[in-house]
């Protein structure tokens, strides 16, 4: 008898809800960075572990919309939650409960949602037992299924989450292949490759106004018989000034982020990689709901 179980990853920016889904999956599918924002679309990751198959949805953190693409996230987080068997409230113990988390149990309570709640950077804490108040504020808002104190890092007690999760699997067919880790292409995984290396390499406000798209991806064999994939992308940014902060004093800073990530990409693919990036300015994209749909930028 085969089972299926749809699980929404939520909380905050920088909770680790993209660690733990790389963690549960054992692939790397979501990109990291300590910068808020980093997970835009929603991105399923799947692990097929006996006749179970679990798929993760990793959301992008729950903020404040302040443009058209902070709409778009806002909205995929909300259709997200609807449409689960239960879901994860990843909560970072080193801050205090804010709007972000009330808005999420608030999400839970509508749609009658079972929710697991994870306490995450436990490793942090010099004094366990001030886990306790933060367990009882929690309780008090909403009656999670399980509370889970838990380190994604130090891979404290993070073998306790598949089987509270479990139990909420339903008698079905598997949605997906069993021998993958997520549905997205292997071209949006080497876009987010480079958006992530862009976040890594970049300061302040720069990062949150590019986005990536891979115009060409063409696999072609070389004299000794090898494949190669020549790889084409293009960095969307909104002023003409962070496109030469992209592109470094001699194109330094764009060699250093094509560096980074042809690596990955080429473990991603597992063969040789001819990645060619360039850069182009689009005023105020993030405003622009014909860009945002034409690079489809954000899920809804």
């Amino acid at each position: 008898m085969t089972k299926n179980l749809f699980t929404a990853i939520t909380g905050r920016p920088n909770a680790g809800k993209s660690s733990l889904t790389n963690l549960l999956v054992g692939e790397k599918i979501s990109i990291v960075s300590e910068k808020p924002q980093t997970t835009r679309n929603r991105i399923n990751g799947v692990l097929t572990k006996g006749d179970t198959q679990f798929v993760f949805i990793d959301t992008p953190g729950m903020l404040k919309a302040r443009t058209k693409l902070g709409e778009h996230m806002v909205k995929s987080i909300r259709a997200s939650v609807e449409d689960v068997d239960c879901a994860i409230l990843m909560a970072d113990i080193t801050k205090k409960m804010s709007a972000v988390e009330q808005q999420l149990i608030k999400s839970f309570e509508n749609n009658k949602t079972p929710a697991i709640l994870l306490l995450n950077k436990i490793d942090l804490l010099k004094n366990k037992e001030d886990l306790l108040p933060i367990i009882k504020q929690y309780s008090e808002l909403y009656d999670f299924a399980e509370i889970i104190p838990i380190s994604v890092k130090r891979r404290i007690n993070t073998d306790k989450i598949l089987p509270a999760l479990e139990k909420y699997s339903a008698e079905g067919e598997h949605f997906f292949p069993d021998d993958i880790a997520t549905d997205r292409t292997e071209r949006f995984l080497c876009s987010e490759i480079v958006r992530e290396k862009i976040l890594w390499t970049m300061e302040q406000e720069i990062p949150h106004g590019t986005a990536v798209d891979i115009e060409s991806f063409k696999a072609r064999t070389n004299k000794s018989g090898a494949e190669i994939i020549d790889i084409g992308a293009v960095i969307i940014c909104e002023k003409n000034s962070h496109k030469g902060m992209l592109i470094g004093k001699g194109g330094e800073r764009l060699k250093q982020i094509g560096s980074l990530a042809r690596k990955d990409i080429e473990e991603l693919l597992d063969c040789k990689v001819n990645l060619q990036i360039f850069v182009k300015v689009k005023e105020d994209w993030r405003n622009r709901e014909s860009i945002i749909n034409e690079y489809k930028i954000a899920d809804e």
